[in-house]
């Protein structure tokens, strides 16, 4: 069963083509994506103990986003290239969380959807990044990394409906939705997920 929304703006085929053209760089910022998401889902592990019913989801998700880092990790590793030094700031995911509530319920809440909705766009993607592939097991892992992003949009969903009612998800949802078109279209165009 589908929880999460459709993004609402999709991306430019001049970002598909800004990945293309340094796929080392997007390598690198891809790793770094997945190392963050890992870190997510466990941080929502350690700031709501208090929450058991999502407890294991966040930790099966923390250990895929790690499996994905690794993956990526070889990948870059085959083609001689390092991790960056430090994390880039993100412009996105900075954007994003500076509109997010500020009352602890309201937070949380605003933290699970706003984690859905970047799972979707990256599952958007590596949708993208998969077709533009010419190397077929590039194709595949990307295919791969694209059908799990859009599992996690769903379950980030699925674990909001565990302590608010739906209408509430559903209509805070839509507004992230929206917020993360009018973000998204207008950053920079780089090699980069976000």
């Amino acid at each position: 069963m589908k929880f999460n929304l459709d993004i609402a703006v999709p991306s430019k085929p001049e970002w598909v083509a800004a990945v293309m053209n340094d796929f080392n760089a997007f390598l690198q910022d891809h790793a770094d994506c997945e190392r963050k998401a890992s870190a997510t889902a466990m941080s929502l592990v350690a700031k709501y103990p208090d929450r058991p019913e999502i407890i294991p989801e966040l930790i099966e998700t923390a250990i895929e986003e790690l499996d994905h880092f690794r993956l990526v990790y070889d990948i870059m590793q085959s083609r001689g290239i390092g991790l960056l030094h430090s994390i880039p700031e993100d412009p996105y995911i900075k954007s994003l969380l500076k509109i997010m509530h500020n009352g602890i319920q309201e937070r949380f809440l605003d933290r699970l959807l706003i984690a859905s909705v970047v799972e979707t766009r990256g599952a958007e993607r590596f949708r993208l990044v998969a077709e533009a592939q010419e190397d077929e097991a590039m194709r595949k892992f990307y295919k791969m990394l694209w059908a799990s992003e859009a599992k996690h949009g769903n379950i980030y969903v699925k674990m909001a409906l565990n302590y608010f009612a739906e209408k509430m998800v559903y209509d805070r949802l839509q507004w992230w939705v929206e917020q993360e078109g009018r973000i998204i279209g207008g950053l920079e165009i780089r090699p980069a997920l976000h």
